[in-house]
C-alpha cells in the first residue's frame, strides 16, 4: 500500500492505494480517500492519521517520540572514543598543552587542533566544514568552539620560531616542527636510527582567492597549471611511521627538495647514519654529488627512457635475476618480483614485475595493431595524441 494525491480540477485528494496481483498484470485500487489534501494539512488530520498508525510500528514511533524535542539529535560517539585514546597515547596531548602553557588563549586550542586532526581522518575538507561536521560527533567542549577558533589554532601551527637554525630555503621553522621533534624523541631509545626514510611530494592546488602567500604557478600534478599552488612533502621511516611533512612555494621543483630535506633531517633529528628513497623526480648530478659529500646513502628511482646510459648500458647487461618475491596466483598477494646488480659507474639494482611485464606487453601490441590501421587510413589523426607518442618516430 501507498498513498497518493489524486488532482482533481482545482483539488487535491489524498488516496490510499493499494497494489495486487491479477493473473500475470500488476493492478491498483483505491482503499479509501481520506479528503482534501489542503483541509487535512491545516486541521491537523494526516499527524493524527500517523501516530495512530505509530501504535503498531516500533520503528515510527522510535522516530515519532522525538518530535516534542527538536533538539534531541544523534550523535556519534565510536571515533572520538578511539582517537581521542590515540592522540594520548602518543603523547600529542602532552605535546601541545607544553607548547601552550605560556600563551593565553580563551579557546582550549589543543582541542580544536584534535577535532581538525579527527576531521581531516573521516572526511578532508575544510575548517568551514569542520565546523558542521562536528556537531554529529559527541566531543566534550566541542560546543564552546567557533570557526575563528579553528582558524587560530591553525595559525599556531604555522607560528614561525625566534631560532630558525636548520630551516629549508623555502620555509620558516614553526610550531609544527616542534611538535614532529618531541614525537621523534618521546619513541627513540638510545639505538635508534633512521636506517632508512622515504620521501615524496604532491601539490595541492587553490580554489578562489586561496593562496596568496605560499601559492605559486607550477608544475601541477593535479594538471592544474591555471591555478596556484603549494607543494607539500611527506617523510615516512621504514617502519611507516611518519617523521615529519614539509611545505612549500608552488613553483618549487622536486629536484631542488631533497638534498635541503635530507640535510634538514639529520639536523632535526639529530641522527648520523640515514639512507634516504625517492622516486626518480628528484634526481640530479647536484642532488647526487650533495648527498655523498654529506655522506648521506640513498635509493633513488630512474628514468630508463630517459636516461641514455641506462637505457643503452645498464639494461641490456647481461646477468640472472634472483627473486624476491615469487608469483602467485592470489589477487591479494604483493606483486611478483625479481631483481639483479648491474655495477655501471654506480650501482643499480634493475627490477622485473613480470605480471606488469605481461600486461605492458599486451597493451603495447595493442596500440601498435591500432598504429598500423590509422597509420594506412588517417596518420594525420594521430598527431599531438600522446598515448602513440612514444610509438611514433618522424623520419624525412
Amino acid at each position: 500500500m501507498y498513498v497518493r494525491i489524486k488532482k482533481t480540477g482545482h483539488y487535491n485528494y489524498l488516496q490510499i492505494v493499494q497494489t495486487y496481483r491479477e493473473g500475470t498484470k500488476v493492478k491498483q485500487r483505491v482503499v479509501s480517500t481520506l479528503g482534501r489534501l489542503e483541509y487535512l494539512q491545516d486541521k491537523g488530520e494526516i499527524d493524527a492519521i500517523l501516530a495512530s498508525l505509530s501504535k503498531f510500528s516500533k520503528e515510527v514511533l522510535l522516530h515519532l517520540s522525538h518530535r516534542g524535542h527538536p533538539r534531541s539529535e544523534a550523535q556519534t560517539i565510536g571515533p572520538v572514543l578511539i582517537f581521542s585514546r590515540l592522540w594520548k597515547e602518543i603523547g600529542l596531548q602532552t605535546i601541545l598543552n607544553q607548547l601552550l602553557s605560556e600563551r593565553k588563549y580563551e579557546f582550549d586550542v589543543e582541542l580544536a587542533i584534535f577535532i581538525v586532526v579527527l576531521h581531516r581522518l573521516f572526511i578532508s575538507g575544510s575548517d568551514r566544514s569542520c565546523e558542521v561536521w562536528m556537531k554529529d560527533y559527541r566531543i566534550d567542549g566541542s560546543q564552546d568552539l567557533l570557526l575563528h577558533h579553528f582558524y587560530r589554532a591553525m595559525a599556531f601551527l604555522g607560528s614561525p620560531l625566534e631560532d630558525q637554525a636548520g630551516k629549508t630555503p623555502f620555509a620558516p621553522r614553526c610550531i609544527k616542527d616542534l611538535i614532529e621533534e618531541k614525537l621523534f624523541l618521546s619513541r627513540r631509545n638510545l639505538f635508534t636510527e633512521l636506517e632508512m626514510v622515504f620521501f615524496d611530494t604532491t601539490s595541492i592546488y587553490f580554489e578562489g582567492q586561496g593562496g596568496e602567500t605560499i601559492g605559486q604557478y607550477g608544475n601541477s600534478k593535479d594538471h592544474r597549471p591555471d591555478r596556484k599552488q603549494m607543494v607539500v612533502g611527506a617523510v615516512l621511516d621504514n617502519q611507516g611511521f611518519p617523521l615529519c611533512c614539509e611545505i612549500w612555494p608552488g613553483n618549487i621543483t622536486d629536484v631542488k627538495t631533497l638534498l635541503p630535506v635530507a640535510n634538514r633531517l639529520k639536523k632535526r633529528f639529530g641522527v648520523e647514519k640515514m639512507c634516504v628513497v625517492a622516486d626518480r623526480g628528484m634526481i640530479s648530478k647536484d642532488t647526487i654529488k650533495g648527498l655523498e659529500k654529506k655522506n648521506i646513502h640513498y635509493i633513488l628511482g630512474v628514468r630508463m627512457r630517459q636516461v641514455t646510459q641506462v637505457k643503452q648500458a645498464v639494461l641490456t647487461r647481461q646477468g640472472r635475476y634472483r627473486e624476491v618475491v615469487p608469483e602467485t596466483k592470489f589477487v591479494k598477494a604483493p606483486s611478483p618480483l625479481k631483481v639483479k646488480e648491474v655495477m655501471w659507474d654506480q650501482r643499480y639494482i634493475v627490477c622485473l614485475n613480470s605480471k606488469q611485464a605481461r600486461k605492458d606487453k599486451a597493451e603495447r601490441d595493442t596500440i601498435i595493431e591500432s598504429l598500423k590501421d590509422k597509420i594506412k587510413d588517417n596518420p594525420k589523426s594521430m598527431i599531438g595524441y600522446k598515448g602513440y607518442r612514444k610509438y611514433l618516430q618522424v623520419t624525412k
